[in-house]
């Protein structure tokens, strides 16, 4: 089962659960007496009902906060990979034909991980903590501690060139480190229990007609969508929205060239 297809059923089950309360508050309110939604029982309905709201409201946007940075982390790291890539690649072409070997690696090392990180096939899940990939790119760098300069300039270049792969694994570790969720799984169980109570008071109160029911269904939609995009964002490589992969793939493009 993809990330994307288990997005859906997270997309179901808050509907249903929404949508739910709301028609179980519209039917009790079938069968309660009437005295039960005079004036000061509606008050104090509202009242716990605006209460919950606003916790509601806290904790929405605290995931939302959380899952967009988490977003936009992991976007800017996704382009720091990539200027470093092309970085090095460059600095190796000024060192010599000498680096050739690195650059090939350095360029093998960018296929795999587009290929890895961004798959082709429909449900394979990304890979950032390949063994292969790693490989490639630790062997990158002992060849170029390997490499003897034969002038300053080349001991320069050499140095630089160290500094950026070394620059380039620490940004490749971050991604697979911070790939785990920034999102509490009880906190959406929570705020999805709290939605249910909320519009569980809304059908209390509410006349049972198309209008009122078409809302209800429309707001329950429009929840649920807003859960499953802050669960997007908090996967950033795998489901909908994921991070392009247009840096990565203009830096292959530069790779060799000249």
């Amino acid at each position: 089962m993809t990330t994307a297809d288990i997005h859906l059923i997270v997309l179901l089950i808050v509907f249903l659960s929404t949508f739910g309360g709301a028609v179980a508050g519209l039917l009790i309110r079938a069968v309660l007496p009437p005295h039960h939604f005079n004036d000061e029982a509606k008050s104090a309905v509202n009242v716990a009902a605006a209460t919950v709201s606003v916790l509601t409201a806290l904790v929405i946007s605290s995931l939302i906060t959380s899952a967009r940075g988490a977003f936009e982390t992991t976007t800017a790291e996704v382009g720091q990979l990539s200027a470093d890539l092309v970085l090095l690649d460059r600095v190796m072409a000024h060192y010599g034909p000498q680096a050739d070997p690195p650059r090939d690696l350095l360029l093998r090392y960018t296929v795999l991980k587009i290929k890895l990180t961004w798959p082709e096939e429909r449900g394979a899940k990304p890979v950032l903590d390949d063994p292969t990939a790693l490989e490639l790119l630790e062997t990158l760098q002992d060849e170029l501690r390997a490499l003897e300069p034969e002038s300053e300039a080349q001991r320069w270049l050499q140095s630089r060139a160290l500094q950026v792969s070394g620059d380039l694994a620490q940004t490749r570790w971050k991604l697979v480190v911070q790939n785990a969720s920034a999102i509490p799984r009880p906190f959406l169980i929570v705020v999805v229990a709290w939605l249910a109570f909320l519009f569980a008071s809304f059908g209390l109160f509410a006349p049972r007609n198309p209008t009122v029911i078409t809302v209800l269904l429309l707001a329950a939609l429009s929840v649920s969508a807003a859960i499953v995009l802050i669960l997007e964002l908090d996967n950033p490589f795998d489901g909908f929205i994921v991070v392009p992969s247009d840096p990565m793939q203009n830096a292959l493009a530069h790779l060799h060239a000249g």
